[in-house]
């Protein structure tokens, strides 16, 4: 199988860069073939501007989204996006890497987002009508393909819990994980997080490099987020709010989720049954 890993950190000798290697080194005698886009090495332009569109009129208002729509359907879009487009073409699965940088991803990452997920290629496709809402949440141009977090964090994991003074770290993911991966179609697999990371010691460090070995070698096994699609008749649309049905009283990020016991609305696939 085809991996692509995505990787934001700006020192390849850091810990990130180990936990890289280690990755790659397992996919590897695993039998895949693995691409690397090092985002730092690759000094990648994070922000949207003119630059990237070389063809849109210098005398007309620039408007992001429909410049790249333009660009992406005439195909001048920059060669640096053309190229990592391709390669989320040609994976079948994407692992995003970086450490979590105020409760969010690095600036550089966000922009590799911001510019390859062009109008037209990852949103604003499908049709729009009163029965469907576009190609997302569970559909579009990523669909059949897998992504997951690789990520570091430098607080504990009590930090993170439901109680925690940080919030619940499914909570801070889900703008990453449903948002960004499972908008455009990927099935999104739980997130790998090392916390406490400025202080793992050789033990630990052992039993991190153990854990992620194996979550390697589960990468095509292991049971996806449940979250919902869109169009599969848990939403009403075009309002796109949930069925009054399901969850009725509850609010926030997890009823999105569906229950281990909740059965899919007829005709939608069950996510992650093919696991």
């Amino acid at each position: 199988m085809n991996i692509f890993l995505v990787f934001a950190h700006p020192e390849g000798r850091s810990l990130n860069g180990t936990l890289r290697d280690i990755a790659i080194d397992e996919l590897k005698a695993q039998g895949h073939e693995v691409r690397v886009s090092d985002l730092y090495a690759q000094r990648w332009k994070a922000q949207v501007d003119r630059a990237d569109f070389p063809v849109w009129p210098m005398d007309e208002r620039l408007d992001p989204r429909l410049a790249s729509k333009h660009a992406f359907v005439s195909g001048t879009l920059t060669d640096d996006v053309k190229a990592e487009q391709e390669k989320l073409e040609w994976a079948d699965a994407v692992i995003i890497q970086f450490p979590l940088w105020w409760f969010g991803m690095p600036a550089i990452l966000k922009g590799w987002f911001e510019r390859v997920y062009s109008h037209g290629y990852a949103y604003g496709v499908g049709e729009y009508t009163d029965k469907r809402w576009g190609n997302r949440y569970g559909e579009g141009v990523f669909a059949g393909k897998r992504a997951m977090i690789l990520m570091t964090t430098g607080g504990w994991p009590h930090h993170y819990s439901a109680r925690g003074i940080n919030g619940p770290m499914e909570d801070i993911l889900f703008p990453i994980n449903h948002g960004t991966l499972y908008y455009p179609g990927f099935d999104v697999l739980p997130p790998f997080i090392v916390y406490n990371a400025q202080r793992l010691e050789a033990e630990r460090f052992d039993v991190v490099s153990s854990e992620l070995r194996q979550r390697m070698r589960d990468l095509f096994t292991i049971r996806p987020i449940p979250y919902r699609q869109q169009n599969g008749g848990d939403y009403r649309i075009p309002q796109m709010l949930l069925q009054d049905h399901i969850k009725p009283g509850k609010a926030g990020f997890s009823v999105h989720l569906r229950d281990a016991d909740e059965e899919a609305p007829s005709g939608a696939a069950r996510q992650g049954d093919e696991a």
